[in-house]
């Protein structure tokens, strides 16, 4: 990218920054961007900027949102009783696609990572708590992965429900063999949770 003009080789640069993004897809970007006319180019610097300025955290779920409270949250026709934890936003967008979840969410904003600095004050506890206080809430259903940053916010979370809501019963995604996969190639972990998990027919 050396040899390239100052200003291509600048917004190649940022553009690479992006996650997926190497510096030959950065580089067709840019100069995609310099073919197209400059009121298409500068719709999509707006919508960047925009992007920035019209968006908001939902104060309810902690969710990306236009406006305060978020869709979901002011819709009266969802389960009070359901609450679904995930670690980010893209999470509650997986779900919400398929149309079969009808209770509540909320965005914890990551998973609790001590190698990488990540404690339960940088997470959303303290909304957490608020929610489940209220005393609405029955079900809090963890969809945060099965990784082992997941294993431990779920451990975790479930000391502060038996501790503080013992109410609140708590749940978790089904976790084990994939469907089209067969056990002799399915890795230790993932079979020692199909097994832990497994449920009655």
């Amino acid at each position: 990218m050396d040899n390239l003009p100052d200003p291509l080789r600048v917004v190649a640069q940022e553009l690479a920054k992006l996650p997926g993004l190497g510096p030959k897809s950065a580089l067709r970007i840019a100069l995609t961007m310099l073919k197209m006319p400059r009121e298409k180019v500068t719709g999509i610097g707006q919508s960047v900027i925009d992007l920035r300025d019209k968006l908001c955290i939902c104060e309810q779920c902690a969710s990306i949102t236009d406006s305060c409270p978020c869709k979901i949250c002011s819709d009266p026709g969802r389960e009070h009783d359901k609450l679904c934890l995930v670690a980010e936003w893209d999470s509650l967008l997986a779900i919400e696609d398929m149309g079969l979840y009808r209770g509540y969410y909320l965005v914890l904003g990551g998973l609790l990572s001590p190698l990488d600095g990540v404690s339960p004050q940088h997470l959303e506890f303290n909304k957490l708590e608020d929610r489940l206080a209220k005393g609405e809430v029955r079900e809090l259903i963890l969809a945060l992965g099965a990784t082992v940053d997941a294993e431990a916010t779920a451990s975790y979370i479930k000391n502060m429900i038996e501790n503080r809501f013992p109410q609140v019963a708590l749940s978790r995604l089904a976790q084990g063999i994939p469907i089209g996969s067969e056990v002799k190639y399915t890795d230790k972990e993932t079979l020692r949770q199909s097994l832990e998990y497994r449920q009655k027919l």
